[in-house]
């Protein structure tokens, strides 16, 4: 399958702790980027999740947001356990011992640790194994969003494609006449510079003749990459930077073949090449 870059999914579950509402937005991006919003009672759960979305995104920036919102009456006492305290207070000197330059605990995030207030530990894990669930679906979620959406930017560019070979098998009998006209004005100059003896001129001619001459290596090109397209197209996964590198080597050939034309129809054909390419182009920049 081909995906897009740009993506959404929620999910929103109650448990017996609080209310979980997850977002996950995917937009263009060069790398993979994930960013992250969690509520701090969810805030170990990080690393798992950075995880899960790696192996399901390649590419894109995608911005995960989690809130917790705890159910009434589910709040702890005020009152500190003084033990965990005593044990963190251990951990922060050992660290210090090791690594002089580490930062000391900051009350927020002494608060939130798990047990501070003598809640139930296990039910912090039970918690965080529920949110992680939750978060999983909204991932294969937000992975559906975007087999569907790339699978419609592919049509589109299949779309396109066709009609670019279209137009490619429909130049193909009307090069030859356009070679003849342009052969026929090259010789009636020529005619004319040989009566004038100019030979820089008559070399000037020949020079420009063979350069207009011969666009069969153009189109032959252009519809070698048109079959390239097709072939990634139908290969799917990651395939964005080979079709942008693809598009470049298209619009080169069509660009060639509007400097060569010896006729309108070569040139109406290779401005309809560039826009399409252009089209194209737009299109891949939203593929993984």
């Amino acid at each position: 399958m081909i995906h897009s870059m740009t993506g959404y999914a929620t999910a929103v579950r109650e448990l017996p702790q609080g209310t979980v509402a997850i977002e996950l937005r995917s937009v263009n991006s060069r790398f993979l980027d994930i960013q992250f919003r969690i509520a701090e009672e969810l805030r170990a759960i990080e690393p798992q999740l950075r995880e899960h979305l790696a192996s399901a995104v390649r590419r894109g920036k995608v911005d995960c947001r989690i809130a917790y919102t705890p159910a009434l009456g589910t709040q702890p006492d005020a009152a500190l356990d003084a033990r965990v305290l005593q044990r963190l207070a251990r951990l922060s000197a050992d660290v210090r011992a090791a690594i002089p330059d580490a930062q000391t605990w900051r009350i927020s995030e002494v608060l939130h640790w798990p047990g501070v207030f003598g809640e139930d530990a296990s039910a912090h894990a039970a918690l965080r194994d529920s949110v992680l669930g939750l978060a999983r679906e909204a991932i294969n979620d937000l992975t559906a969003t975007r087999e569907r959406e790339g699978a419609k930017l592919a049509g589109m560019m299949r779309e396109r494609v066709g009609h670019m070979r279209q137009r490619l098998k429909a130049l193909e009998p009307a090069v030859p006449a356009a070679i003849a006209l342009y052969q026929e004005k090259i010789a009636t100059r020529l005619r004319e510079v040989l009566a004038t003896g100019e030979e820089e001129r008559i070399r000037q001619e020949i020079a420009l003749f063979g350069v207009k001459i011969d666009v069969a290596e153009e189109l032959s090109r252009l519809a070698a990459h048109l079959d390239e397209v097709d072939r990634v197209l139908g290969q799917g996964g990651a395939v964005g930077k080979r079709l942008d590198f693809l598009m470049q080597e298209l619009n080169r050939e069509a660009n060639t073949l509007g400097s060569k034309s010896v006729s309108k129809e070569l040139s109406d054909a290779a401005l309809e090449f560039k826009l399409a390419i252009e089209q194209m182009r737009e299109q891949v920049q939203n593929l993984e």
